[in-house]
């Protein structure tokens, strides 16, 4: 990079002297040429300077950018660790639904097996006893018929 700076510096002075030359009527070298080439050496040398600190403060800015960068780069890194640590969560979580799911329906299941396991002798049983109610109230009739005082018990009962 210096050697840009004084390669732009250098033919900056050619181009900026080279029309003094040309309408130099004498080729000697006077004191105020001297002196002339002095500031501008000088005002070279100050704009080397500044060039030179530029260059320091781009090099700390770049320090910084890279630091900044890897700072950042650490966060994405973090934050793709946490998204991969939810992604599992978020299996597992899946997975326990589908086991409670699952085993909601197999205690329907059950609880409906159960049901008409449990009914069915219920229901033979009060269809036996209607039957043999049914019997009984034919054999009353009967009865009934031969005799008045059960005849006036079951009308007084409603049968």
């Amino acid at each position: 990079m210096k050697m840009q700076v004084h390669a732009a510096v250098l033919i900056f002075l050619i181009f900026a002297l080279f029309p003094m030359w040309a309408y130099a009527e004498n080729s000697s070298f006077t004191q105020q040429d001297r002196d002339r080439l002095n500031r501008v050496e000088d005002r070279v040398s100050r704009v080397e300077d500044r060039l030179t600190r530029v260059e320091d403060r781009l090099t700390r800015v770049e320090e910084g950018l890279k630091t900044t960068n890897q700072r950042i780069d650490d966060g994405f890194n973090a934050l793709n660790h946490r998204m991969d640590d939810l992604n599992t969560r978020m299996n597992d979580l899946h997975g326990l639904m589908l086991v409670l799911i699952s085993g909601m329906l197999t205690l329907v299941g059950f609880i409906l097996w159960d049901r008409r396991t449990t009914l069915a002798p219920v229901v033979r049983k009060s269809i036996e006893l209607e039957e043999r109610g049914v019997k009984m109230e034919k054999v009353l009739k009967e009865l009934a018929l031969k005799d008045p005082t059960v005849a006036e018990t079951l009308k007084h009962v409603g049968l």
